[in-house]
């Protein structure tokens, strides 16, 4: 079965097309950026081509529909595209951000799901909407194509009660949905699904704690296979010390803030969510080799951004622990996570007390996929690149499977 993935930004659309019978045979991927610029840039590679060759050029693409039909152009290109006379894919899966409570699952897209799709575009602003706007994009180009919705938030939907409840008036709640609802939900899943396979053990047997950190980062407790907590919230902005996010901070801040500043609303979500974090502690940037870097010439700020980084991953880790009862792994991803091994180093020493024994010759190796700690160690930590189109791609496979009985 021929499976395209496709995510959408404000402003990109990246894509890969799959064959999930072939060992999952990566075919083809891309990306537009830059929609609704004059030129937009397009990238793109696919197995007909040399290996580690690609396809560089400016394009016209005013939305996400035209970007689409650049995606479709090009795949029916006689040089470089896969089809000949017509796109032949059995299923489009688009990847989701938010799908609110009604969803603890992917779904066949409909009316329906639309609606809901756009209903909660009030609790994903910045992602709903282009989300949206790609699968009605595909709608128009590949009529008659099945399409699916995998949900960033529908893996964390096993979360019971007491973990995503907030402690305001219980009205609020049934009023407004707010609870915690968490994100990076795909990878989450792909990651301790991978770990499960690379331990040789069931994941209904396992407790684990998987930390997808990068420019945005998050924390899950995945007890047996299923979601019991996780470190972002009603949105991306709790948890972790990120990029530019504060991470955890006591909401009065936010009114004293906005008082003292004499900020409105917009300004205090841009100081929130794009000035905080790593890059507002340190003052060098969201990106943590420079922050680094500052670090190691004596940046006495960058070293407290780090720290805080650091010691809130490892508390998580430890609090998700204890909410398990035990833990028997450890699971690093993302950018940060699958490269920095310093930072790796840094979570884990203060948990030896836990059992977890680093090996650090296996960290500092160049292997992408990786235990890193030792033959012994009770509890294991993993390396293990996230794979969230390929998720998706299964995720839309078995929908379709499913509709078809």
């Amino acid at each position: 079965m021929k499976v395209l993935v496709i995510n959408c930004g404000s402003s990109s659309l990246k894509f890969k097309l799959f064959d999930i019978e072939q060992s999952d045979t990566l075919l083809a991927k891309g990306l537009v950026e830059e929609i609704g610029r004059t030129q937009s840039r397009f990238r793109y590679s696919s197995h007909r081509m040399k290996n580690g060759e690609n396809l560089t050029q400016q394009v016209t693409a005013e939305n996400h529909t035209a970007a689409v039909d650049v995606v479709a152009k090009t795949l029916l290109d006689p040089e470089v595209g896969l089809f000949e006379d017509a796109i032949r894919v059995d299923v489009v899966g688009h990847r989701v951000v938010h799908g609110g409570e009604q969803f603890s699952k992917s779904a066949l897209i409909t009316t329906g799901v639309k609606k809901v799709i756009e209903a909660c575009c009030d609790l994903a602003p910045l992602h709903n909407p282009p989300n949206l706007a790609g699968i009605l994009a595909c709608e128009h180009i590949f009529p008659g194509i099945p399409q699916v919705a995998v949900f960033d938030t529908a893996f964390h939907q096993t979360m019971p009660r007491k973990a995503f409840i907030y402690g305001l008036p219980y009205e609020l709640y049934e009023r407004y949905h707010i609870r915690k609802y968490g994100f990076h939900g795909t990878s989450h899943e792909y990651v301790s699904l991978r770990a499960a396979e690379i331990l040789g053990k069931e994941i209904t047997k396992l407790k684990m704690v998987t930390c997808h950190l990068g420019n945005g980062s998050s924390i899950t407790a995945v007890k047996f296979g299923l979601s019991i907590d996780t470190s972002m919230g009603f949105t991306p902005l709790p948890g972790l010390v990120m990029g530019t996010r504060t991470g955890d901070m006591d909401p009065a801040v936010v009114l004293f803030l906005m008082e003292k500043e004499h900020l409105d609303l917009k300004a205090m979500n841009d100081l929130l969510n794009k000035k905080s974090g790593l890059k507002g502690i340190s003052g060098v940037s969201n990106d943590l080799r420079e922050v680094m870097e500052s670090a190691q010439h004596g940046n006495a700020r960058a070293h407290v951004a780090i720290d805080s980084m650091v010691y809130r991953i490892t508390k998580y880790i430890g609090s998700y622990a204890a909410a398990m009862g035990a833990i028997d792994a450890i699971v690093f991803t993302g950018g940060i996570g699958e490269n920095a091994a310093a930072i790796r180093e840094k979570v884990l020493e203060p948990l030896a007390f836990m059992g977890v024994v680093l090996d650090p010759e296996k960290n500092d190796s160049n292997d992408r996929e990786k235990a890193i700690t030792t033959d012994d160690s009770p509890v294991k930590a993993l390396v293990i690149p996230t794979n969230e189109e390929l998720m998706i791609a299964r995720k839309a496979k078995a929908i379709v499977e499913e509709a078809a009985g």
